[in-house]
């Protein structure tokens, strides 16, 4: 799979531009602020229906105008795919697939499976529980459309929990009967979801693994732990152990959306106790075994977008991924950087066609 054809209206600092791609390696290259990164995140817009770095819609649009409009020309399974998603002030997001327009964004994730490593994954590692959640949420999801209808469903039914907490703090009530309702839809779903995380753990973490002793020449052992409330009771039963709490503090305290992620190397949190050379290796890692499992589900190659990524590796980790496009290990990829002889000399050794765009 891979895109021929991008065209850009308004979408963040880029008034109006056309970009025709090679279907291996395609390199942004300019200084800072002229919009690469732009370019990269309007391709991962195609693929998720937002943004990586910000999904606040209006904020995507360029200042100077009212609407944005993101056009790809994709090629899958031989098969042309015209993606458009556009957005004007005030009003809801639009995202068409062949000129018909989705009923729900939700319904497109998957289609154009797409992989990023940015700096800005840095998060994964530095926020809260939230970040790696959606992180593993994000790539089940891909390859899961069930999956990903249970976890709106879920979200949905906390966020009326919630609501029904405050209502009973407000007016000084109590309504069981209703309660009882959303706490038999969390259980339900609750279980179903943390089952099909665990599932997907034991897959992608061998995965991951790989990657990580491949970047790093099996210089440390590093894991990736998954940690839940779940594993020692049943969802049910937290409910109702936590009812009182949870009228005190008038939300939900319980359940899989506290879920967490444990990144952790030799033993010890990565956050704490892992260098900076470290880090990045790990999130790499992370990021190429995301790759590797939609690869192995949708059975195509995801476009991979390696944002700044020599802030991230040097210049022998670089060359060492980009060489994988030529064994057809990886498709086609997108590399932005500041400087365009650096990012030349990597690409020219691959042996594979590649265009350079200077913004």
């Amino acid at each position: 799979m891979h895109l021929r054809h991008l065209h850009l209206l308004n979408y963040k600092n880029l008034n109006a531009a056309d970009f025709d791609f090679d279907e291996k390696i395609n390199c942004i290259v300019g200084n800072n602020g002229v919009g690469k990164t732009n370019v990269l995140d309007s391709i991962y817009h195609l693929s998720f229906g937002k943004s990586y770095f910000n999904p606040v819609t209006s904020q995507n649009i360029n200042h100077e105008a009212d609407f944005f409009v993101v056009e790809g020309e994709f090629v899958k399974n031989d098969h042309p795919e015209q993606i458009l998603v556009s957005a004007k002030k005030g009003q809801k997001k639009i995202i068409k697939r062949n000129n018909k327009a989705y009923d729900k964004v939700s319904d497109h994730i998957g289609f154009i499976p797409t992989v990023i490593i940015s700096p800005a994954d840095r998060d994964l590692i530095i926020e809260g529980s939230e970040t790696r959640r959606k992180f593993m949420d994000g790539v089940i999801s891909q390859s899961d459309q069930v999956y990903l209808k249970k976890l709106l469903q879920y979200t949905k039914t906390v966020s009326q929990r919630n609501s029904l907490l405050k209502y009973f703090a407000a007016n000084n009530t109590f309504d069981r009967d209703t309660l009882e309702i959303y706490n038999a839809q969390m259980h339900s779903l609750g279980t179903e979801l943390f089952q099909k995380r665990q599932e997907f753990l034991e897959e992608f973490i061998p995965i991951f693994n790989k990657r990580y002793s491949d970047i790093t020449n099996d210089k440390e052992y590093v894991e990736l732990i998954y940690k839940s409330q779940l594993f020692d009771a049943d969802l049910a039963e937290l409910l109702t152990e936590n009812l009182q709490k949870d009228m005190a503090l008038q939300y939900t305290s319980v359940g899989i959306h506290k879920d967490d992620l444990s990144f952790e190397i030799e033993g010890h949190p990565i956050k704490k106790f892992g260098s900076q050379g470290q880090q990045k290796s790990f999130l790499v890692a992370l990021k190429l075994a995301q790759f590797d499992f939609i690869k192995e589900i949708s059975k195509v190659n995801p476009i991979l977008l390696l944002d700044d990524i020599f802030d991230k590796l040097d210049e022998n980790r670089v060359a060492h991924i980009v060489a994988l496009v030529a064994t057809n290990e990886l498709g086609q990829i997108f590399i932005s950087d500041t400087h365009a002889e650096r990012t030349e000399k990597v690409v020219k050794s691959s042996n594979q066609t590649y265009k350079i765009f200077k913004l």
